[in-house]
């Protein structure tokens, strides 16, 4: 088959794609990836081929003026971690649903379509896998006539607000036909030829890594596939080469926040100023950026810029992170415990579950004091109930198939969605 991965240029979107777009080439597909010219550099280094699409886009510059998404602002303008979708009125949930399309897929497609599309045409894939905002890939399939699937970095919350935004429509008096993700594709798919279709919104079939643990017990069609970690290119330093003296605590916020937001929605200092006096080796992983508003570093305290965290996580006693999806599951499926510090979209759902099935705590940004800091390490070492729970979770991320395992489905799956008008030659 020929298969194409359809991603808009976020790194650690495509990182999650890499290892089951090795597993399809190793089992003697042809694999291309799709991104804006920004994410090429970083496909190549993967050992993937690129094919830069459209324009690179401008969500981050769009938000900085307007700070819809910064995880620093005082107030969200819409709740993106759905734990209040249910209580809001209808009025909330509509302008929430509207400024999601808006301020995201239109903003991260716009201008990706047409090129995608012809690529598509051009190459004829058997099969488009697409990242959840890169609905462009979704559009070209269907133009091209290829099967398509959704490849998931994060909770299904995309899915989940879609549902809850539905049934809220249809619970309101008169006819309400508003739809802005329908309109919105429509209108896109409308300038290649096609039209939209409800399975355009979640994928023909959605290849998801979450464990059941952490599932949003959504009816689509899910093909559980386990977590794979992959850092892009790494080199293990020679001081993680050894066992740690110490236990060692691993602090690190994610790239996101500074290279995208320009900062932390907690103070880094005072988070290693209260670990400063315990018997711990605390690694902190900071750009350089955030390095320099360092005061000063801890004795116990390590700074680096990069560590390659599927090496440094095995050797960690405990992990402070703020929950995104590389992280959260690389550090799980090593088994070991988390505070967790959430901050965005879907980091509050998997910081709940974390803490509900006893692998670890959580604290929100603004009740973050060096005090609760120490008081959350100290329990994570000293309570063996931590550990424990870390290590359930991690048997239950392994006992999912691997990318390997998952290959023949996903074939099947690809022969039953194309269309049978699709072309077969070459």
């Amino acid at each position: 088959m020929r298969i194409l991965f359809a991603t808009y240029a976020e790194k650690s979107h495509f990182l999650v794609m890499v290892p089951l777009a090795w597993a399809l080439q190793n089992a003697g597909h042809e694999v291309r990836v799709a991104s804006q010219p920004e994410l090429t550099d970083v496909i190549v280094r993967s050992g993937l081929t690129a094919v830069p699409v459209g324009k690179n886009h401008d969500m981050y510059r769009v938000n900085r003026a307007f700070k819809f998404f910064d995880p620093r602002a005082e107030v969200s303008r819409f709740d993106m971690s759905g734990t209040t979708w249910e209580q809001v009125g209808w009025e909330h949930l509509r302008l929430g649903y509207q400024g999601y399309v808006r301020w995201w897929p239109w903003l991260v497609n716009r201008g990706l379509v047409g090129d995608l599309t012809d690529f598509c045409r051009h190459w004829q894939p058997d099969l488009v896998i697409w990242e959840p905002l890169t609905y462009s890939g979704a559009i070209a399939a269907k133009a091209s006539g290829a099967a398509h699937a959704r490849l998931m970095w994060s909770v299904d919350l995309f899915s989940r607000l879609r549902e809850e935004f539905m049934a809220a429509r249809d619970r309101q008096p008169g006819p309400v036909l508003e739809d802005p993700l329908a309109e919105w594709m429509d209108a896109r798919a409308r300038t290649v030829g096609v039209e939209f279709s409800e399975d355009m919104a979640h994928g023909q079939f959605i290849i998801d890594h979450n464990p059941p643990s952490m599932s949003l017990g959504l009816d689509l069609p899910y093909v559980p596939t386990r977590y794979v970690p992959y850092n892009d290119v790494a080199t293990v330093p020679r001081w993680l080469r050894a066992e740690p003296e110490r236990p060692r605590i691993c602090l690190t916020l994610g790239t996101t926040a500074t290279e995208r937001f320009e900062g932390y929605a907690v103070s880094v200092q005072d988070l290693l100023d209260s670990l400063s006096d315990l018997d711990v080796e605390v690694v902190a992983t900071l750009s350089e950026q955030a390095q320099a508003k360092l005061r000063h570093v801890p004795g116990n305290t390590r700074v680096v810029s990069f560590a390659p965290l599927h090496v440094l996580a095995p050797t960690c006693a405990a992990m402070i992170n703020h929950g995104g999806n590389g992280t959260f599951y690389t550090t799980l499926i090593n088994g070991v415990p988390q505070l967790v510090i959430p901050t965005m979209f879907d980091e509050p759902v998997r910081a709940k579950r974390l803490a509900e099935e006893g692998a670890g705590l959580t604290l929100q940004p603004a009740e973050v004091t060096g005090e609760k800091i120490r008081a959350c390490v100290e329990r994570l070492l000293g309570e063996p109930s931590f550990a424990e729970h870390s290590a359930r979770l991690r048997a239950e991320m392994l006992a999912m198939p691997s990318p390997n395992d998952v290959v023949p489905q996903i074939e099947e799956l690809t022969a039953r969605h194309r269309p049978a008008t699709a072309l077969t030659g070459r």
